[in-house]
């Protein structure tokens, strides 16, 4: 069993968790709104991702007799100036993230939950990727500018996204 210590530290990386795929929801909507085919797909898959993170950790509280206590989800940014906004937006958002998920594992590591320590092992490494994925993303539309073809371009590259085969298995219920 994990301390209440700890599954309230879980209960609030869900609740982040959550809230970023409300909010990777409301960039989706926003690039659609601009017609950005292309990124509002990227974007609703990465909404897709972050809420089968959520559940990673609700599954993870079950499995450890945990108790689990869904929050309000704050309201996420609607309006941005530009496409590129939204993603330095999801690329802070991911930075956050990562602090939260080193909070979450310093407090663990801190209350010798050990087997908290493993789960939290594959967020600290799916975060490397987030962030970097993130940040070539924003160079590129920072390479691109404003020039048309290659921000169209950009946005079909972003559009041709593939579920990850291991996220689209945890997003099926058992």
């Amino acid at each position: 069993m994990l301390s209440q210590v700890i599954q309230d530290a879980v209960n609030v990386q869900i609740n982040n968790e959550l809230y970023s795929s409300y909010s990777y929801l409301s960039m989706s909507a926003y690039c659609e709104h601009e017609q950005f085919t292309g990124c509002a797909r990227w974007m609703r898959m990465q909404s897709q991702e972050e809420y089968v993170h959520a559940m990673r950790l609700y599954d993870f509280l079950i499995a450890r007799n945990g108790r689990v206590k869904l929050q309000s989800v704050a309201a996420p940014q609607v309006d941005f100036d530009a496409v590129p906004q939204v993603f330095e937006k999801a690329y802070a958002q991911e930075q956050a993230v990562t602090e939260q998920i080193n909070s979450l594992y310093e407090l663990a590591l801190k209350e010798r939950a050990f087997t908290a320590l493993i789960e939290l092992e594959w967020f600290i490494q799916e975060q490397v990727e987030e962030e970097k994925t993130a940040r070539e993303i924003v160079h590129k539309f920072q390479m691109v500018k404003k020039d048309p073809a290659a921000l169209l371009d950009l946005d079909r590259e972003l559009g041709a996204r593939q579920a990850d085969a291991a996220d689209a298995a945890d997003a099926t219920p058992a």
